[in-house]
Formats: C-alpha cells, sequence, structure tokens
C-alpha cells in the first residue's frame, strides 16, 4: 500500500442550482472542507510524501478566488446580472450546475495540473517526487455531507 497524505483547506463559499427543485435553487452559502489526497510508493529524501505547503501554495491563490465567492451556471436566468454586480466573485460553470460533485472535479483537474507544473520547476524550494500522485480530492459540503473526485 502506498504512503498517503491528506491536506485540508477551509472555505467558504455559495452556489446555486438552477436545476434544483428546491430551496439549493436559490443562492445560498457553504463552510468548504477541500481535502487533498496525495500519495507516493515511497518517501522522498526528507521522509515525506510531499510538504504540505506545496499544496497550500499551488491552490491558496485558486481556492481564494472561490472564496466568498458564489458558484453559477452560465444558464441561470439571473447568471448576467449577478456577474455585472459583483464580477469576479461570481465562478462561471460552464452550462452546468456547481454541484459539488462537479467542483471537486474542477478543483482536481487544477490541482493535478498544477503539481505537473511544480514537478516540472528546476530551483523549487520544496522538492516533489516525480513519482507523487494526486489520488482525490472530498469537497465538504456541510459536516454531514462530502463530494469527492478521483482518477
Amino acid at each position: 500500500m502506498p504512503y498517503r497524505i491528506c491536506k485540508t483547506i477551509e472555505i467558504e463559499s455559495g452556489h446555486m442550482l438552477s436545476k434544483h427543485p428546491d430551496k439549493c435553487k436559490f443562492p445560498h452559502g457553504h463552510t468548504r472542507k477541500v481535502e487533498f489526497v496525495l500519495e507516493a510508493e515511497q518517501l522522498d529524501a526528507n521522509e515525506m510524501v510531499c510538504d504540505f505547503k506545496i499544496i497550500k501554495e499551488l491552490m491558496g491563490e485558486f481556492l481564494d478566488a472561490w472564496d466568498h465567492a458564489m458558484a453559477m451556471n452560465t444558464d441561470d436566468p439571473m447568471f448576467q446580472t449577478f456577474k455585472a454586480a459583483y464580477g469576479d466573485r461570481i465562478i462561471p460553470f460552464e452550462k452546468q450546475d456547481p454541484t459539488t460533485e462537479l467542483m471537486a472535479k474542477t478543483i482536481f483537474d487544477v490541482c493535478s495540473s498544477s503539481l505537473l507544473g511544480y514537478m516540472s520547476e528546476p530551483n523549487v524550494r520544496y522538492p516533489l517526487q516525480a513519482s507523487v500522485r494526486l489520488r482525490s480530492v472530498r469537497l465538504w459540503e456541510t459536516s454531514s455531507a462530502w463530494a469527492e473526485y478521483g482518477e
């Protein structure tokens, strides 16, 4: 079994699910916990899978853009109104409702890409071995509900 680590980052974010038949179609927010699970078959020279600071460094700015922001389906009738009023605090999901499942996949994809880019950097402060893999992203919507995406 490989070694695994988990780094958690918390954000406050809202979303609107325009296809939802009940209250979730209205603007509402969550205290979200994002869990990044990484793994490697062997530990690096510092006896780590990777330094937790790498995840915070790679994902901090991206998740900051989602903090205190509202994710919306671009087909929602109010999308342009919200976008005009709140600018970059509106996170567009192209023709899709920003469910926790889709948000987890989006975060996973950004993190995977960022890790690959980081691995190719020549002079990094925190080394990252090429065998490290992002196993999953788990996004908590409430203290009792989460969605997870992994490959």
